[in-house]
């Protein structure tokens, strides 16, 4: 006789495996980013892109949704960080670490800012990489994704 009354059901995305054995349901959700503050936006679309917000949440599986992002060079700071914050990279030459502020790089790569917040919060292994593959960022309000037909949503509502 079992005395667990409950099963645990672990979630799959098996490319392999048989249509109906997928027990993920991929959504494609489309947020827009103008006047959003670029942290809270970013831990709110990493958890979308994660699946934290799905019951079946299973955590080495990719169980979250696609998500476009659009207006990315609306984005706000808050306080002095627009000029005062530092994004440090090094090009793998000796003196060759290049520093940049997110006001520069707004002006050139507005999708940029968004792309490295959100990435900082995925999972740093094999399942971050595919996670952040189902992110799609837009500096304006066109995105090439209409075929999918993404269910808009408002990111204030999300926790």
């Amino acid at each position: 006789m079992s005395t667990l009354s409950y099963k645990t059901v672990s979630a799959n995305n098996n490319p392999s495996a048989k249509a109906n054995e997928n027990t993920v349901k991929k959504e494609w959700l489309l947020i827009d980013a103008e006047n959003q503050t670029v942290g809270r936006l970013a831990t709110r679309v990493a958890n979308l892109l994660r699946g934290k917000h799905k019951p079946s949440f299973t955590p080495h599986v990719d169980c979250g949704d696609n998500v476009i992002i659009i207006n990315a060079e609306k984005v706000v700071f808050t306080g002095k960080k627009m000029t005062d914050k530092i994004y440090q990279r090094y090009t793998g030459y000796p003196g060759g670490q290049r520093e940049t502020t997110p006001a520069k790089v707004l002006a050139t790569h507005p999708e940029r800012v968004l792309e490295h917040a959100i990435k900082g919060m995925l999972p740093k292994n094999r399942l971050g990489a595919a996670l952040y593959r189902n992110l799609h960022v837009y500096a304006g309000p066109e995105h090439p994704h209409q075929g999918q037909n993404p269910k808009v949503i408002n990111i204030n509502d999300v926790r």
